[in-house]
């Protein structure tokens, strides 16, 4: 399965998709440069909502004398944790996406070793398998799952 190339102007977190040129080696050193600049502005993202999040909660909490203002507030602040923590849990993996540009073990799958590809990192900079073991992966999920 191939990822199309992106369309011109399209932006990835604010950046403009990496077009390798001709020849170029698989995970060079501008290649981490933009994926390393694409987590980092993701991270930033993640963090300044939070912490809208964090002063949204303190400031709109209230004691409602309505029982059902008070459960709708109740539902709504419900929803945000939920998202937050599913955004927590994204950021360990940015992170260590950004721990794996450090160490040259960026863009390899973690189960065969090849090459990820640089379109499918843009489309999920986190990604740590390649498009077949991800399939593989997500069929073996569903046959344990029933």
């Amino acid at each position: 399965m191939d990822i199309p190339a992106p369309k011109p102007g399209m932006l990835i977190h604010g950046f403009t998709p990496y077009i390798p040129a001709k020849g170029e080696e698989y995970m060079s050193e501008e290649q981490y440069t933009h994926f390393r600049r694409i987590l980092i502005a993701w991270r930033q993202e993640l963090m300044e909502e939070a912490d809208r999040t964090m002063h949204h909660l303190q400031d709109e909490a209230a004691n409602l004398p309505d029982p059902a203002d008070r459960a709708t507030q109740e539902e709504e602040f419900a929803l945000e944790l939920r998202t937050r923590d599913r955004e927590r849990k994204l950021l360990k993996k940015i992170e260590k996406a950004l721990d794996k540009i450090d160490t040259g073990d960026y863009g390899y799958c973690e189960a065969c070793g090849v090459e990820i590809g640089v379109r499918r990192l843009e489309a999920r900079p986190t990604a740590e398998l390649c498009i077949d073991c991800k399939e593989l992966a997500e069929i073996k999920e569903k046959q344990l799952a029933g």
